[in-house]
């Protein structure tokens, strides 16, 4: 009897590169951006370039191509295409991110010198524009009031044509509405203060008043109000409102009791966020408002200021050294204000956010 013998086959497998290629240290991004920005500013100063923005873009261009090199030539060009795509990707971040800390912190710069107790806690009545002193008293509680009326006009409208939307809209009348929302969205602001100023100061023969520029802030928020809560309420699973309709619970109390509270966090953060949009509205407060220099706590009655026509004043029709320093620290209370609506909102959806969610 003999013994079998197997013969273990020879390795076939072509010669090539290795499955394990080399790799870049970890720290190869940030020196090559850090190379990159030197070597750009470099290039912009013995090239005369005066803007720093020319420097960015070079920068940027160095710092694309020298990542792409690399890692084409250590870790193969599958690799270096995902690493371009990565910075290409990091690249229009900050491109995005450089512009709006620029502006914030100049505008702290320049507004930091002039916001304290005196300037939130005065108005201009009395101060002549050409000098120092005065304050936004006035701007911030018009802006506060008109804010506060429009949102309540048109958070009820916008909350209930999104419920009708999603919970009952299923023919022709939906899509009208769903159509008439989406070119609200769009509208710009200063047609919507034609059309509140064509209607209710020149047909109806109203006053300029705050009242006015408030019309004309809940139109622009409506919209948004209504996308918004469509959205959340989309975001409802079936399975509740089914489970309620199955123990004989009413549509209407479904929605009131378990669609609404389930959605509410969402519904609350884009609420701030529209209150947050219509804030900074200028050209409707210009042609409704009206503006006025002394404190005006009724917006139904008279002419009354805001934070954004304040600023333009300051700035374009005081045109002086206060001027610029009052228009710099309306700019930067302004700023706070919708940053901490912002802040607001994202608080609250994660305080309201499910706990297994992000």
């Amino acid at each position: 009897m003999s013994a079998a013998t197997t013969s273990v086959p020879a390795d076939t497998r072509p010669v090539g590169r290795p499955l394990t290629s080399n790799r870049l240290p970890r720290w190869t991004p940030a020196a090559v951006a850090a190379g990159s920005i030197a070597l750009g500013c470099g290039i912009g100063a013995v090239g005369g370039l005066e803007s720093h923005l020319q420097w960015g873009l070079i920068s940027a261009l160095l710092f694309l191509g020298i990542s792409y090199g690399l890692a084409a030539r250590v870790e193969g060009r599958r690799q270096a295409k995902d690493r371009f795509a990565t910075s290409v990707v990091w690249v229009a971040f900050i491109l995005a991110v450089v512009p709006l800390a620029a502006l914030t912190i100049y505008t702290v710069q320049q507004g930091a010198e002039v916001v304290n107790g005196n300037f939130l806690t005065h108005s201009m009545k009395g101060v002549r524009y050409s000098g120092p002193g005065g304050g936004i008293y006035h701007a911030l509680i018009g802006t506060i009031e008109q804010v506060l009326l429009a949102t309540a006009m048109a958070a009820p409208i916008g909350l209930l044509t999104a419920v009708y939307l999603v919970e009952y809209g299923r023919g022709r009348l939906a899509k009208a509405v769903t159509f008439f929302v989406d070119v609200m969205t769009g509208v710009p602001s200063i047609v919507a203060g034609l059309f509140i100023l064509s209607l209710w100061n020149i047909a109806l023969g109203f006053s300029y008043s705050g009242f006015s520029g408030s019309l004309a802030l809940a139109i622009l928020m409506m919209p948004v109000v209504v996308r918004s809560t469509e959205e959340m309420l989309k975001l409802v699973p079936n399975e509740l409102r089914e489970a309620s309709y199955a123990l004989g619970v009413p549509k209407w109390k479904t929605i009131l009791r378990i669609v609404l509270p389930t959605a509410i966090g969402g519904i609350t953060t884009g609420l701030m966020l529209a209150v947050a949009r219509i804030t900074g509205e200028t050209a409707p407060v210009m042609m409704l408002v009206f503006g006025a220099d002394f404190i005006n706590s009724d917006p139904f009655n008279g002419p009354q200021q805001s934070l954004p026509m304040y600023i333009w004043q300051q700035y374009a029709v005081v045109n002086n050294d206060y001027g610029y320093a009052r228009a710099w620290g309306a700019a930067l209370v302004l700023i706070a204000f919708v940053m901490g609506l912002n802040l607001i909102a994202r608080g609250i959806a994660r305080w309201r956010s499910p706990k297994g969610g992000r």
